[in-house]
């Protein structure tokens, strides 16, 4: 039996990527897509899910619109020099013929949790707001979720917005901690994992040799994200964050995992910053009562890269 998900996304030309992954992965049966803001403000990675989901042919799938801004501060605004002005490389799309449904993302995440219960996991590629405000509204839900497994953070890998944090972690502090606090499972997988796992650009433009629809919207976009790759590192390719956790759910056995409790900074310089306590640390009273959470720290990548590629390849092929 397929794996329930809702992806809670911020699309983003990697959410892109990693959202046709999971639709056209059988062992995965996506029930729902939740916007967040992050690579562009919510309204825009709204309409991108719609977009997104309109391009794949699967209408059917509901978009919940999420939260606005961050649960403790202003939202820090879009990262259109990774992902364009529109979060989608500056591709022109129609405006989407669909609209979200009615409830806002976490009122929606409790519907489909509680129809189910027990048999949801939350795939989170964005920051964690509209999962913390779940958390916040329905005390005890966290019984009726199988997992939350998130792209985000990094465990002993410096960060990717300053050298203690990684970009959906640094969006929303608070949202995180309250997530990485949640009884139930939660896997991180993170920057340890993500910048392990290298495209080279030449091999990303065979996905464009795919004549379906999806292929041919990423071998669009794609190059808009291959070159601020170019410009940051001097080197054509691309890390692969998350559509990562989309391949932790198909193949776990690929990656190697800790168990370590987490607490997220949420003051000053290292704002952002994951803290993840090891040994005599978890007595410490910050981490005292944590839930461990699952940690990928080393990844078969090129097995990764593979399977993504296979699956993204043979789009329409049968």
């Amino acid at each position: 039996m397929a794996r329930k998900i809702i992806i809670d996304t911020d699309p983003g030309i990697d959410d892109a990527m990693a959202i046709f992954y999971a639709l056209h992965s059988p062992e995965l049966e996506v029930v729902g897509l939740t916007s967040i803001f992050g690579n562009a403000a919510t309204d825009i990675c709204t309409r991108n899910a719609l977009s997104l989901l309109e391009i794949a042919g699967r209408t059917d799938i509901p978009v919940a619109a999420g939260a606005a801004r961050p649960l403790a501060m202003p939202y820090n605004g879009p990262a259109d020099f990774v992902h364009g002005a529109d979060g989608q490389g500056n591709v022109p799309l129609p405006p989407p013929a669909g609209k979200p449904v009615v409830p806002p993302a976490a009122h929606f995440l409790a519907q489909q949790i509680l129809q189910v219960q027990g048999e949801i996991t939350l795939v989170a590629l964005g920051p964690l707001t509209n999962i913390a405000l779940l958390l916040l509204l329905y005390p005890g839900i966290e019984a009726h979720i199988l997992e939350i497994v998130l792209m985000g953070g990094s465990a002993f890998a410096p960060g990717n917005v300053n050298p203690g944090a990684e970009a959906n972690i640094w969006n929303d502090p608070e949202a995180a901690d309250i997530v990485f606090g949640a009884a139930c499972p939660v896997t991180m997988v993170g920057l340890d994992v993500t910048e392990s796992t290298w495209m080279p650009a030449d091999v990303a433009a065979t996905i464009g040799a795919n004549p379906a629809p999806e292929a041919q919207h990423l071998a669009r976009i794609l190059p808009f994200y291959l070159q601020f790759y170019e410009e940051r590192f001097g080197e054509r390719g691309m890390f692969i964050h998350d559509s990562s956790a989309i391949s932790y759910l198909l193949r776990p056995e690929w990656y190697t995992t800790v168990r370590h409790p987490i607490r997220v900074e949420t003051q000053g310089l290292a704002r952002g910053k994951t803290w993840v306590a090891q040994g005599r640390s978890d007595s410490e009273i910050p981490w005292q009562g944590r839930p461990d959470i699952t940690i990928c720290v080393k990844v078969q990548a090129e097995k990764v890269m593979a399977l993504e590629l296979e699956r993204l390849r043979q789009i329409g092929q049968g």
